[in-house]
């Protein structure tokens, strides 16, 4: 049986030179979706999709027999049965039986590649013309679903290489006006460079120099007005052979005046890949790369990042932007420095570049050092342009680098190569969202971004800005039209699947990371694994130091040769963090030792909980019992340590607004315990200030897990923790409920440091709701727990919110007897913010009853601690104080200049804190 399947125009069949009738569209559908994957299994649902779209009809794939059926009927001699058909069914679907039918597109390719393999032009040409003959129209013409039409547009691209192929044989030969003619009678985008390069180049050939030149000015014309680019090196190139009046010859030759003058060099020669398409934000990287050097040297310059960054894209567009410069050859080499496939030494390398260069005609050294020798030699005269994929380390590059004067090296790899020399040193980073939507916007088009924008944005947030992860999520989108954007955003939720998402064949963001990994001492992967279990997005080496259980030194090395592997990101001085993606590999990663996460996990929480109860005022009363007292001098490890509170308060402040993340990170991981003392311990800290929202989202995550804590007082001092937030949010009812419900549940269970803490709290709000002596009645009994139990942070607290009683009811003597007792406990605690405002306190009595030398005093020493102490606000509330009390002694000049002392430090205040301006209350 002799069938013929014709698509390059309207689809037709013929046995032995007969036509066969098709039947309907649909029909000619289904047999151009199996003929085009001849001998491949197509299932049902595949074919449905294909010849139906998005609309399939009501029946579904039951619709799909009649079709075959008719097919069958059409193209099976009579008798044939259905295991000798043409189309056979198979589990699942259907397969078109690939000997029993020859396509014109095979033969098209098959005179397409007779034409390149031609010796003679005129014989290229020939084969050239009988693949045209074929050719009947527009691709499947009138066949209708996606896959005819994604067909037809890869067999116009065919068509199209063939027919610029035809011209570029035609100007082999010099036949100049029939190329002028021909171009001028193809459909064209009047932005479509390779088109014009063909024309200018017919042109200049026909000695129509003046029309070769205005093709070139209208072509650039409308490249910088639709695109806001020049024209590209080919344009370019055809452009410099009219200027220079050197003859157009069958393609683009170089430069005239820098013809290579090597033995190993008889003409130019160029291997560099095809430019990979859209570069989305990365102008600016590739200004740099492409930037005049001074001439007379070897220029090497390295681009390093992340996997699946776009380095490979971006020296491989930068060489394409230089390759006119470069006369004498444009070479590529792919080192395959993270690949599955075998890494090139430095001598195969040699090895392809030398005879790259001509020398496959004689026999080549196998030793490194001869192969240099000779590679130096073979490109002393030449200036070549050198690009060098894929790099692992410098003793790759090394040999690799032409001795030419004028040569530019481009190196990508992921790690830095500080130890090669490098006039410029380009590191990539993943695109902002903006430009991250953008590159998306071009793969799933403009239409289907705009309809679901903030889907769109949401995606390129889970990408992380990664080009090779955009890619992918695009890839899958275009193969999958039945997806909204919404639905991969949503098969991407969480880390367990975000990664399995970014795969298509054999592309995939997890895959790249890995072979980064893989290239990673023992210690490395190590260090990067406990790394994905920081808790919060940034850390520093005390944190990589107390995770690792290493000095200081270790865990900064270590930081830094995975920042070198671009593995780690390094945002400011002795501050990492990995990519999100990143990060998402690094926790799958530790996942696979789940003991070793455990207890790094657990030493990072330690870590913060350390520093927490180091920077509190509440002293060791304030954190009784539990596993984890230790906490207060940190976990093991030199340099995990804090100093002092003002260290701990200093490390604290450079997570910004995380905090309550390691808080969630610990009940994520299940550490209930640690998550409890966290928010606990954080409390003092953020009250202090003014974070009054991140203390109550702290307490908040933690306190549904607190009956899971080991420590059984955990749920009582949530609760009171919560209490205590509550009064400075004025938040008074809340507030009290809480104290109220902890105070009942203490006496239930006597814990009486939590009886304590819950009748300090009532005891500010009855003062802050106006009932005095309902407030005296609580911080009375508060005052004699404290003594007894030595909490002299807390007694301190319940005696100034004592004296403010008192102060409020009108009994001064009383409030300065409160503030006395308040001032003996602040001083046995030893922090400077609290004396401070309990020296301020005092004054303020003396102040009312005009005893300003004695309130200059105190005042004097409160400003001093609590500038000590750092606090801004209540440093300008005792300047301003005393100002009040010298301008009563006398003084109005120094008064005034206090006041504008005061008013500065307010100045410097933020938004939230000034919301402390009006609050003189329990502080």
């Amino acid at each position: 049986m002799s069938l013929r399947l014709a698509v390059l125009g309207p689809v037709r069949v013929t046995r032995g030179g007969t036509p066969v009738p098709l039947g309907p569209a649909r029909q000619q559908a289904v047999l151009v979706a199996l003929a085009l994957r001849a001998g491949q299994v197509v299932p049902r649902e595949q074919l449905l999709d294909g010849v139906w779209g998005e609309r399939p009809p009501p029946t579904g794939v039951k619709v799909l027999p009649s079709y075959v059926y008719g097919l069958r009927k059409r193209l099976d001699p009579p008798g044939t049965g259905p295991e000798d058909s043409v189309i056979r069914g198979e589990a699942g679907g259907y397969r078109l039986h690939d000997g029993h039918i020859a396509f014109d597109s095979a033969e098209l390719e098959a005179h397409f590649g007779a034409a390149r393999a031609a010796a003679a032009p005129a014989d290229a040409l020939a084969h050239l013309d009988r693949a045209l003959a074929l050719v009947r129209g527009d691709p499947l013409a009138g066949v209708p679903g996606p896959f005819a039409e994604a067909e037809r547009a890869r067999l116009r691209l065919r068509i199209r290489a063939v027919r610029l192929q035809r011209l570029e044989s035609l100007l082999d030969i010099r036949k100049f006006a029939e190329v002028v003619d021909e171009l001028a009678g193809l459909a064209a985008d009047p932005c479509d460079e390779q088109l014009a390069a063909l024309r200018i180049r017919a042109l200049h050939g026909d000695g129509r120099q003046a029309e070769a030149l205005q093709v070139y000015e209208e072509l650039r014309g409308r490249l910088r007005e639709e695109l806001g680019v020049d024209p590209g090196a080919e344009p370019r190139r055809a452009h410099l052979a009219v200027l220079r009046q050197t003859g157009p010859g069958p393609r683009p030759g170089p430069d005239p005046q820098h013809a290579p003058t090597a033995a190993l060099a008889p003409r130019p020669v160029n291997t560099l890949p095809g430019d990979s398409g859209h570069l989305v934000g990365r102008d600016a990287e590739l200004a740099e790369l492409i930037a005049p050097f001074t001439p007379g040297a070897v220029t090497v310059t390295t681009v390093h990042g992340p996997a699946g960054v776009g380095k490979s894209a971006l020296v491989v567009r930068a060489a394409r932007e230089l390759s006119a410069q470069y006369p004498d050859g444009c070479l590529f080499v792919d080192l395959r420095g993270h690949s599955t496939q075998r890494r090139q030494t430095p001598e195969q390398a040699l090895q392809r570049l030398l005879r790259s260069l001509g020398a496959s005609k004689g026999e080549l050294p196998s030793d490194l050092q001869e192969l240099t020798e000779a590679w130096r030699a073979a490109t002393s005269a030449l200036r070549l342009l050198l690009v060098l994929d894929d790099a692992l380390d410098a003793g790759q590059v090394r040999p690799l680098l032409p001795a030419g004067a004028g040569s530019r090296v481009l190196v990508a790899g992921r790690h830095r190569l500080a130890e090669l020399d490098a006039e410029w040193r380009v590191g990539l980073e993943p695109l902002e969202s903006a430009q991250a939507v953008a590159l998306l916007t071009h793969l799933i088009g403009e239409e289907r971004a705009a309809e679901e924008s903030a889907a769109a944005e949401q995606l390129a947030r889970l990408c992380d800005g990664l080009p090779l992860a955009l890619r992918i999520a695009g890839s899958r989108l275009q193969s999958r039209t039945a997806w909204s954007v919404e639905y991969l955003v949503g098969r991407m939720a969480g880390d367990g699947r975000l990664l399995g998402e970014l795969s298509v064949g054999d592309r995939s963001v997890e895959a790249a990371f890995r072979l980064s990994y893989d290239q990673l001492g023992a210690e490395q992967q190590r260090g990067f694994r406990a790394l994905g279990l920081a808790p919060t997005v940034e850390f520093d080496v005390r944190t990589a130091a107390a995770m690792l259980g290493s000095s200081p030194y270790e865990g900064e090395d270590l930081l830094e040769s995975l920042v070198d592997a671009s593995l780690v990101q390094q945002p400011g001085p002795g501050r990492y963090r990995l990519h999100d993606l990143v990060r998402v590999h690094a926790r799958r990663l530790a996942g696979t030792a789940p003991e070793e996460a455990a207890a790094v996990r657990k030493r990072a929480l330690r870590l913060h909980l350390a520093a927490a109860r180091t920077a509190s005022n509440w002293g060791a009363a304030g954190f009784p019992g539990g596993p984890y007292d230790e906490a207060a001098t940190g976990p093991p490890g030199e340099g995990s340590r804090f100093r002092g509170w003002r260290e701990a308060e200093a490390w604290l402040d450079s997570f910004g607004g995380e905090l309550p993340d390691v808080v969630g990170h610990a009940v994520a991981s299940g550490e209930y315990d640690l998550a409890c003392r966290l928010a606990e311990a954080y409390t003092d800290y953020f009250v202090r200030q003014g974070r009054y929202h991140e203390s109550q989202t702290a307490l908040e995550l933690a306190l549904p897990h607190a009956g899971r804590s080991g420590d059984p007082r955990m749920p009582l001092a949530l609760r009171n923790c919560l209490g205590y937030t509550a009064i400075y949010q004025r938040r008074y009812t809340e507030a009290r409920a809480l104290c109220t419900e902890s105070l009942q549940q203490a006496r239930m269970q006597g814990q009486r440091g939590e009886e304590a803490r819950a009748l300090t709290g009532l005891g500010a709000i009855a003062l802050s709701v106006g009932d005095g002596r309902r407030a005296l009645e609580c911080l009375a009994e508060s005052a004699v727990l404290c003594e007894a139990r030595q909490d002299h942070w807390l007694g301190s607290v319940t005696r100034l919110v004592q004296g403010l009683t008192h102060q409020f009811r009108g009994d001064g003597d009383a409030a300065l007897a409160g503030f006395a007792a308040a001032r003996r406990h602040a001083e046995a605690s030893g922090r400077p913010h609290w004396l401070g405002r309990i020296l301020s306190s005092s004054a303020d009595i003396h102040l009312h009853h005009g005893r300003y030398a004695e309130a200059a005093r105190l005042l004097t020493d409160a400003v001093r601690l609590v500038d000590e102490a750092g606090d801004v606000f209540l440093a300008a509330q005792s300047l301003s104080r005393l100002g009040t009390a010298v301008h009563g002694q006398g003084d109005p000049g120094a008064a005034i200049a206090l006041h504008q002392q005061a008013l500065l430090q307010l100045r410097l205040l933020s938004d939230r804190t000034e919301l402390r301006l009006a609050r003189d209350g329990y502080t």
